[in-house]
């Protein structure tokens, strides 16, 4: 990402996924052994001034909330992680105009993926998704700390399973 960003100047998310997938195959290339691994990732640049948003994702989505909206806006990533794939795609770019008081997210799925609960289940997107709706009026940092809460609540006694992250920036 480093490389793409700071080096190579890309600003278009598309074309930052495209490259960092080129600088990590090459990179794996490199070793002895044969690796199959990828990351995968949800990746914005906004433009506060106009609103608008430009995203692309490797297996993970954007959410957005909007102003008073009571459902969660889905955007479907690109399935197929920054790594080897068995078809390769560039990424797609999605433009989306923002409005003051809309909210968006992005995450890793460590969250959703986590054990925890009375069965000792996977916390799940649906529930995120819920949750997030319940604290969508509150401040960005207060929801930070409520989802910190959440997470441990739900993972009590289990072992975190992934990294873990969400970030979520409101117009």
């Amino acid at each position: 990402l480093s490389v793409a960003v700071l080096d190579e100047g890309k600003t278009k998310p598309s074309e930052i996924l495209d490259r960092t997938r080129e600088l990590v195959i090459e990179r794996f290339g490199r070793s002895e052994k044969e690796i199959n691994d990828g990351m995968d990732i949800s990746l914005c640049a906004l433009n506060y001034k106009t609103g608008k948003m430009q995203w692309a994702g490797a297996n993970n989505p954007l959410w957005i909330i909007r102003s008073g909206a009571e459902e969660v806006e889905s955007i479907t990533a690109d399935r197929q992680p920054i790594g080897m794939y068995a078809t390769i795609e560039p990424f797609k770019n999605h433009e989306i105009k923002l409005n003051k008081g809309d909210s968006v997210y992005l995450f890793s799925d460590g969250y959703p993926d986590q054990f925890g609960g009375e069965k000792g289940k996977k916390y799940k997107s649906a529930n995120l998704k819920r949750f997030l709706l319940t604290i969508q009026d509150k401040d960005m940092e207060i929801q930070r700390t409520l989802l910190s809460q959440e997470f441990d609540n739900w993972k009590a006694g289990f072992e975190q399973v992934d990294d873990v992250c969400v970030m979520g920036v409101r117009i």
